[in-house]
């Protein structure tokens, strides 16, 4: 039988509460974190409480689907594809107010989304990283200021095809997705930080313009 992870051996109270004991172990990511990237940031930031070094909260993974106002069918694939990515249910997101000029209804589905938290989160980021990322056609890397100002960060990529789950065969249609990265850092500084330390491929130049797709 696995160990419990206390709150104060894991990665944040949030996320010892959100990751049960599981057969397949700790994720790789997880691992990362706690064996390389938190002893790291520990020393680099000069902190030695736990909670005050910058962890991953939570992930949200969210699909525009505007077309499915008149073509529901695509809004339902968009869900199944989701889902085979993140290995959650996805929920759908309504639209908030009426658009006559596209023929937009108030509270119509028009997306859906999927909140990730403990493991699931860390095996999505791993998947991301190793995998999603480097398919990803001309990638030069991510924009290093693509920070909100309160440690989180989001990117956009302009076709699920790039995770591997995905049957190219079965989904014909590109459909892009936003995700958002939400972390515990004190400042987008110390998020950069923390996200290069976890393998996430920021442009070091600041300057530099672009996103995954």
């Amino acid at each position: 039988m696995a160990k419990k992870t206390k709150a104060g051996d894991g990665a944040g109270k949030g996320e010892a509460a959100a990751q049960p004991a599981a057969a397949g172990g700790t994720p790789r990511m997880l691992e990362h974190y706690l064996n390389t990237v938190r002893p790291s940031l520990g020393k680099a930031l000069n902190r030695t409480n736990l909670h005050a070094i910058p962890r991953l909260e939570k992930i949200v993974v969210n699909m525009g689907v505007g077309v499915a106002v008149s073509e529901k069918k695509f809004l339902e694939e968009a869900i199944n594809a989701l889902g085979q990515v993140t290995g959650q249910k996805p929920v759908a997101t309504l639209s908030k107010a009426a658009v006559s000029g596209f023929k937009l209804r108030e509270n119509l589905p028009i997306g859906c989304k999927v909140t990730l938290r403990g493991r699931r989160m860390y095996e999505f980021l791993d998947r991301l990283v190793s995998l999603a990322l480097p398919r990803v056609r001309d990638f030069r890397g991510l924009s290093s200021t693509a920070f909100d100002g309160h440690g989180n960060y989001s990117l956009g990529l302009s076709e699920q095809m790039v995770f591997p789950e995905i049957n190219p065969d079965k989904y014909t249609r590109p459909q892009g997705m936003n995700i958002t990265l939400v972390t515990s850092a004190r400042s987008d500084d110390e998020a950069k930080q923390f996200l290069r330390e976890m393998g996430m491929p920021l442009k070091k130049d600041d300057g530099d313009e672009g996103a995954a797709a």
